[in-house]
């Protein structure tokens, strides 16, 4: 700290020497600047006499320690990000690194398997496709009871009414594509339910919307109009009749409907 005599201090006039002693106090304890620097460049202090201020060489991050200034360095005062554009993760040893997509994140528009439960947490839940798909619930490898939890009120499962396969104007070969729709049989158009190819449970229906009756050719190996007990190897669809056939297995059919 400079030493100032002062007139109320002293309580009388300064002589020459004390005035020529203020002055000379206040040019040793002054502080020194830089002849040159550039706009918002940093300042640090010269440990050289403590009282100059030199111009800051320091490139990058800066950090501090003890009030000292230097240059960070990356990897171990910070996270050094690395090159491109992915989503970053921090890796085991505290490193970041570039995620990939499927193994790190769930990258948009693709499949997605969860392995371990999942909670959705939301009031519209969408499972949407561009044009077609399906949405499967599979029970557990685990042994037990599956339990699907589903809205008791204003939900819809399944389809809201029966899709159509389209016209068939031509051989046609029932397909498991078909199930839950109906197949129509239209002008020069026949149908033939295939052995070997359904399962238990599955249903399709088949429209005739010709003037007259159409064959469906039952090469499954049992076929059985409904409420009979004979293996029919053809039936006959009456004009604009409409038939369903139930798979009671993948060699087994009942067909109801307007067939004889």
């Amino acid at each position: 700290m400079t030493t100032i005599v002062t007139r109320s201090g002293k309580g009388s006039a300064l002589s020459f020497a004390e005035v020529d002693g203020n002055f000379t106090n206040l040019n040793t304890d002054k502080i020194e600047g830089i002849t040159s620097s550039v706009d918002s460049e940093l300042a640090l202090w010269s440990s050289t006499t403590g009282k100059v201020l030199k111009r800051a060489t320091i490139t990058g991050l800066v950090k501090a320690t003890s009030g000292v200034a230097s240059a960070a360095t990356a990897g171990t005062d910070y996270l050094a990000p690395p090159s491109g554009t992915a989503i970053l993760k921090a890796n085991s040893g505290g490193a970041l690194a570039n995620a990939t997509a499927g193994t790190d994140y769930v990258a948009p528009g693709t499949a997605t398997t969860f392995s371990a439960a999942q909670t959705f947490n939301s009031g519209n839940l969408k499972l949407a496709g561009s044009s077609s798909g399906a949405a499967t619930l599979n029970a557990p490898a685990a042994a037990g009871t599956n339990t699907y939890t589903l809205p008791p009120d204003a939900t819809t499962l399944g389809y809201r009414n029966v899709p159509a396969v389209g016209a068939k104007t031509s051989s046609y070969t029932l397909q498991t594509a078909d199930v839950g729709k109906y197949v129509e049989v239209g002008s020069g158009g026949s149908i033939t339910i295939p052995d070997a190819t359904f399962s238990a449970g599955d249903v399709v229906s088949i429209f005739n919307n010709t003037t007259g009756a159409v064959t469906c050719t039952c090469s499954i190996t049992t076929a059985y109009i409904a409420g009979t007990d004979t293996d029919k190897a053809t039936v006959s669809l009456a004009t604009r009749g409409i038939a369903t056939v139930l798979f009671n297995s993948g060699t087994v059919c009942v067909i109801t409907g307007n067939v004889s």
